[in-house]
Formats: structure tokens, sequence, C-alpha cells
């Protein structure tokens, strides 16, 4: 992320954040990653930092996590242990055992299943290295967990720390004997006894310096006192020092074996520091985010913010102490509302609001918990620019408004739509009248170049600016006019007053003063506020209104094609049943048509040839007009011209049969008629009869049977399913529906039985997977109830 100016950890108090994540570490090498820490543009590398962070904090509050203890930076151990034939000492190597200990609970803590599930984030930083369990066997055979040489590192050693305690005690029993003898003989002094160049030597004052035998190590500063090593104790001294020379020869062999054996696992090593190093910053994270009771944001691609129930982290702790409330704030801007032009009273807030929105974005971008709802959706700022607090310089020879417009000249030339701007008491520095448009200038450019930000003000032209410009948003400190105190409530959508001559009367200004100085304000300067205070709700309330005029056209318009489809389908079932009837005339036509030619032929024989004639041709007349109004029926329901040009059906294509409804795929394509795939069936079907379809069914083509449309006439329309298993359900209800389709039933009845409604389910399952509105129903109690399904087609 691009910070302008540089300070802006400083000025948003960013640092404060991280000096105190800082002291959280248990190690440097954490500790030093904190410094290092930047904010990352990248989505997914910021929410891989938020999950690994929400996991551990998780953990810790469920008792179930891994803890990272105190260890030391082995850079330097691991620099040295690459130069072959290098020894590492003993506090080298039980540094690096204590880190190795460490690294060997983690990936135990991950050995189980379930916490590499639970914890995936995490498990995925672990999941990258193998952790050789001999290494830190090798160092623990050797050094103890005080870093110190165990005696059983080797036969020899062990040996050798035997003679030297033995010496030891020798040493003991003689010098105690020396003692007892020359104290006697009042040879020494008080003190008794001391040491001198890691020698024990008895303290003789100087006139009896010569009664005793022995070395003299040194004397008293005043040359009162003289030390001597008695002669008895000398050669036991001696073979003490000897023994010692060989422990550090031996253990000196030891390391150096140690050493080597460490040297091939130097890059393993490095993997296990580092990986503590990190986990020390991760722990940190979800220690501070405890204490702040942070919660893991939403965080998309697009620059945006949406923070809810927002409070200002370093407030926040201070108030905890004392029980005090830190009132929290809700602010969303999108692509459509991007800048908040934040007004209201001094010491009412606004800053704090303004640099609590910087706060949490730049801790979200470090990966850190926020003080804000889990429900906030923050976005990514790839720049953030901030004009905070003072900016007078003496080194470059400028005052605070010059910095300032130096500051304003970097935004507009470095600013784009993923930059978010944090500007404090914009304007200010200067005479009001030409300030206050310099500064209408400066948002208007940044306006234009789509920023996001939060800027603070109290001149009522940028309030105005905001209040006529798209993409700009007034926002105001709540202020309670009763009791003159701020709520420090941040209100988004109206602009705030000063209240500057309300707190002047509250801080006690004489009444001569305040009197005059309302005069001199004057009635219009004094409304300007009031004014922009009632437009922005009027204006709030009309885009309400609108928004809720909106949502009622959208319902009547849903209503109305509802309304719509419903009168079609009406009266395409009404031309249906029509159609039935018409049908089932023309069948009746046909059974009688038997009986008419017999009458006819009795007729002829009875020489009545005229009347033969006469009821031939009435049969004819009546079979003709009513197949002719079966024609136009079907025309009608089936044929009707579409709305729309249609595209030719192709191969391949995806169709549905005008007559039925049933779906399928065009296989082949001959003349005038196609072959179609549905579900089970082959169907030859006239192109005509077909219209194309936006969403198919899920076509199977391992079995399938051709047929003609002919054949639908045995089709019988009830279907009994009892004693099946589900998948046998299915596709018997599957087959029976395309039946049913291809032969245009209009009613079927499936017998299902009630038991566990199992096969219910599985009859209303695949009923629901079709592109046809069913009507499901269920028959009377005598009828069968609950274990039968009526489906109107």
């Amino acid at each position: 992320m691009t910070l302008l100016p540089r300070d802006t950890y400083e000025k948003l108090e960013f640092d404060k954040i991280l000096l105190l994540l800082e002291e959280k570490c248990t190690g440097e090498m954490g500790q030093s990653f904190v410094r290092n820490l930047e904010p990352s543009t990248s989505v997914r590398e910021i929410n891989r930092w938020l999950d690994e962070v929400a996991e551990f904090k998780q953990g810790t509050d469920d008792r179930n996590m891994f803890t990272v203890g105190a260890y030391d930076d082995i850079s330097e151990e691991l620099r040295m242990l690459g130069i072959e034939g290098y020894v590492l000492s003993e506090s080298g190597l039980a540094k690096i055992n204590v880190l190795l200990l460490q690294a060997k609970e983690i990936f135990t803590f991950f050995s189980s299943e379930g916490r590499q599930t639970n914890y995936e984030a995490l498990y995925g930083l672990v999941r990258q290295l193998n952790y050789n369990y001999e290494l830190s066997g090798e160092i623990e055979r050797v050094i103890d967990a005080e870093g110190v040489i165990r005696s059983d590192a080797s036969e020899e050693l062990s040996r050798i720390r035997r003679l030297i305690l033995s010496k030891q005690r020798e040493v003991e029993k003689t010098f105690r004997q020396v003692i007892e003898k020359y104290r006697r003989a009042g040879y020494l002094s008080d003190t008794v006894e001391s040491t001198r160049n890691g020698r024990r030597v008895l303290s003789v004052p100087s006139e009896h310096k010569r009664k005793i035998r022995g070395i003299i190590h040194d004397e008293s500063a005043t040359g009162k006192t003289a030390f001597i090593e008695p002669d008895a104790v000398i050669g036991i001294n001696n073979d003490i020092f000897d023994y010692q020379q060989e422990e550090k020869r031996e253990i000196y062999r030891i390391l150096r074996e140690l050493s080597a054996k460490l040297r091939p696992y130097l890059e393993d090593i490095e993997g296990y520091r580092d990986l503590i190093a990190y986990l020390d910053l991760v722990q940190a994270k979800a220690i501070f985010a405890r204490q702040l009771k942070a919660e893991r944001p939403k965080v998309g691609h697009r620059p945006a913010i949406g923070i809810k129930e927002g409070r200002h982290p370093l407030l926040l702790l201070k108030n905890k102490p004392y029980g005090k409330k830190t009132v929290p704030f809700d602010l969303k801007m999108t692509g459509k509302n991007r800048i908040l032009m934040l007004s209201g009273p001094n010491a009412g807030g606004k800053s704090i609001s303004m640099k609590s929105v910087g706060l949490l974005q730049l801790m979200v971008q470090c990966g850190m918990l926020v003080t804000a709802d889990a429900e906030s959706e923050m976005g990514v700022f790839k720049k953030l620019f901030a004009d905070i607090g003072d900016q007078q310089s003496i080194e470059d020879d400028l005052s605070t408004y010059s910095s300032r417009l130096k500051n304003a000249k970097a935004f507009l030339k470095e600013a784009d739509d993923s930059t978010l701007v944090l500007i404090d008491e914009f304007g200010s520095g200067t005479d009001p009248a030409s300030g206050g448009a310099i500064a209408e200038g400066i948002l208007d450019g940044l306006n234009y170049r789509k920023v996001f930000g939060v800027i603070t003000t109290h001149y009522s032209n940028l309030k105005i600016f905001a209040y006529k410009t798209k993409g700009i948003l007034n926002g105001g400190m709540h202020f309670d006019t009763e009791t003159l105190d701020p709520t420090y409530e941040l209100r988004v959508g109206r602009p705030g007053s000063s209240y500057a001559f309300e707190i002047a009367t509250k801080s006690g200004l004489p009444d001569r003063v305040l009197h005059y100085a309302r005069k001199r304000a004057g009635k219009n300067e004094r409304a300007v506020d009031q004014l922009l205070v009632d437009l922005q709700r009027e204006k709030a309330e009309s885009e309400e209104k609108l928004a809720e005029l909106a949502q009622k056209q959208k319902t009547l318009d849903a209503l109305t094609r509802t309304y719509e489809e419903l009168h079609k389908s009406m009266e395409v079932r009404r031309k249906r049943l029509k159609l039935e009837a018409k049908e089932q005339a023309l069948e009746e036509t046909a059974k009688y048509n038997k009986e008419m030619e017999n009458l006819i032929r009795k007729l002829r024989e009875g020489k009545k040839i005229e009347e033969a004639k006469e009821k031939a041709k009435e049969l004819r007349e009546k079979r003709t007009k009513i197949s002719e109004q079966v024609n136009e029926l079907v025309e009608d329901i089936y044929y009707a011209p579409s709305p729309k040009e249609e595209k030719p059906i192709e191969v391949g294509d995806f169709v549905k049969l005008r007559a039925g409804g049933a779906t399928g795929q065009v296989e082949r394509i001959d003349k005038k008629s196609a072959t179609v795939i549905v579900g089970d069936l082959r169907l030859t079907v006239k192109l005509r009869d077909l219209e194309p379809a936006n969403n198919p069914m899920t076509l199977r083509r391992e079995r399938s049977v051709s047929s003609n449309l002919s054949a639908m006439d045995t089709f019988s329309s009830k279907l009994d399913v009892r004693g099946m298993r589900y998948e046998e359900v299915l596709a018997t209800t599957e087959a029976f529906i395309d039946r049913a389709l291809m032969a245009n039933a209009n009613q079927l009845r499936i017998v299902h039985g009630k038991g566990t409604g199992t096969l219910k389910r599985a009859v209303r399952q695949k009923l629901a997977e079709y592109n046809h509105s069913f009507t499901l129903s269920t028959p009377p109690r005598e009828a069968g109830g609950d274990g039968v399904t009526i489906v109107e087609l």
C-alpha cells in the first residue's frame, strides 16, 4: 500500500497499534515481523491472514490451541552452523533445542485430522514442512532443559565428572579440617575463607601469614589481609583442575559431533525458526484481538467501506479500565457514495471517527481483526493518503496552510479509484472565504478521481457542495442541544452544526460578548447550517419515498405479469377442455358410423335413395364440422404465433413439444420432421410441433427406445410405486411423467402410501425437477388421502 505522507502511521496512531502488538510477541523475531508489517493489497493474502488469526483466537477461546513460548533468535547460530567444522556452544545448541521443542509441540498438535480440518488456515502453514523428530532427540540426549551438557552424554564425560565430584568432596573435607586447625590457633580473620583465582583460600591477617604454609594468591587493598591456599588442598585442587580440562575437551568433542549431526538439517531448522516466528506474530494478533474483543470482517476485492458498530481501538482500550462506553459508528460507502463530508462541533468526535476509519482499514489490510461487527464488509485500497494535525515545517520553511496545499497537490497527482483519503479540518489555516473556495476545488478534483474518503470541516460551502454533488455524502456528529454536550454519534445523511454559540454560552463567556458576536454573524450566516439540515432531511425523505414507490411499482409489475400469465394459462386450459370435448365428440361420431352405414343400407334396400343421401350428407357435414373445430383449437392452442422471431431448429438444439410440454434434444432432422430424445424415449415429431427450450432437462442416453406419438394411445394415468426402493421410485416416476407429457394427459394419480413418507418425498422430488407447472394435491381420506398424490398438468 502506498502511504502519503510518510508519517501516515503516526498521524493515524497506527504506530501505537503496532507497538502494542509488538509487546505481545514472545520472541525477538516475532517482534521484528511486527516492525516490518506492511498493509497488503492482495485480497487472497489478507483473507488468509485473517483466517489464521481468527482460528488461533477461536482455538484459544476453546482452550484447544498450542502456545508459542519464549524463544531466542538463532539466526547467528545457524549462520555459524553452516560453516563446515564449526562447533556450536552449549548455549547456542540450547537455543536451537528450545525452538525445536516448540516446533515439535506444534507438529504434534496438528497430527490430529480433526484439528487439521478445524484449523485449516493454520495447518496450511505447518503442512509445508516435515518435522524431523530425531533432531530434538539428538540435542536432548546431550543438553538438558537448563541448557547444560548432560553427564550421560558420553561414558567418558560421566567418568570425569564422577572423579571431579569425588575430589571436590575431598577438598571440602580437608579444607574444613585446616580451617578448624588454624581457627583454634587464632590465625584466621573473622571472614575465615574466600575465593581467589578460582581457588578456595583462607583469609589470614598479615601478621600471621608466615605461620601458614601455602600459596598467597592475593592481598586486601589495605594490605591487612592475605588470601592463602593451604598446602593440604593444593594437590587436590590441581587434580580437580586437570579433570576439568579433560571435561572441557570431552564436552568440545561431544558438541563437535552434535554440530556435525545437525549441519545436514540446517534448511529444516531454518524452516522451523521462520514458522515459530510467524506463529508468534499470529499469536500476538490473536491475543490483541481478544483484548479488543475484535472480530473478523468480510473482505472483498473492490474498494469499499462497510463498517458496522466500528470503534476506535485505542479509545476502546483507554475507556475499558474506567468502564466508559466507546460509542460505535456505522459507515457504508460504495461506488455511488464514496466521500463523507463530516461536520459537527469541536470535541464532538469528528477526528476520532475519521481516524477510526483509517485505523480499521490499516488493521484489516495488515491481517488484524478489527473493533467492528463481524458483518462489516471491508474493501481493499492500494493507496492511503492522510492530512491530519499541524503540518507546519520549519525545515522546509512551510506554514501549516502551505504544507496542507503541498499535500493536496500530491493527493491530486497520485489519487485514483483505489485510494482512501482522510483529511482533518479541510480548508482551515487561512482566510475562510478563499480557503473554503480552494478546498471546494480540491474536493471536486478528488471526487472526479473517484477516491474514497472521510473529510472533516466546519465550512458551510463544503457542506453545500456535498449536498449538490453526486458521490459525496454529508454527515454530522450529533450534539445534544438540551444538555449542550456531544453524544459522539455519527449520523450519515445530514451535516452537523458547529454549535459555536451554544458551546460559547456553556463555556461562560459574558453575555455582552455573545450578543455582539450574534449581531456580527447575522441571521443569514446563522441560518445556513439549519437550512442545510432541513434540505438534507427533505432529500433523505424524498429518496426514501422514491425508493418506496419504486418497490411498489416493481411489485405491481410483478403482479401484472402474474395476472397476465394466469389469464393466458386459464384461457389455454379453457381451450384445451373444449378441445377434449370436441375430440370426444369426434370419437363418438366414429362409434355411430357403423350404425349409420347400416341405416343407409336399409334405406337403399327400401329404395329410399334420397333419404339415404340426406342422412349420409348430414353425417359427413357433422364429422367435417367437428374435425374443423378440433383443428382450429389445436392451431390456436399449440401453434399460436410467437411474439418474437425464433431461429430455425437445428441438430443438437433443446426443444419442447408444443403438445404436452416435454423437453428433449434434437438428434436428427429429416425434411419436415425431427428425431428428438426425451428422457428414455426417441420420438419422431413434426418440426411445427416443436419450439425452442430455454432450460433443457438432463438427458439420459444409456437406455432409449424408438417410438412414434401414436404409441401414447395406451397410456394409463395411474401409477403405483408402493414396495419400491427410493431410487426405483425416482426412475419409475420420471418415465411415467415423460409418457404422460407425450400423451397430453390432464390428470395423474400416483399411489405411494403413507408409511414414513420416503416414497412421497421421492415422487415430489422428481416432479420438482421438471420445468413444468404441475399442480399437486391429495384426494379425500376415503380416496386414499396422504397416500396418494394427484398431479394436474
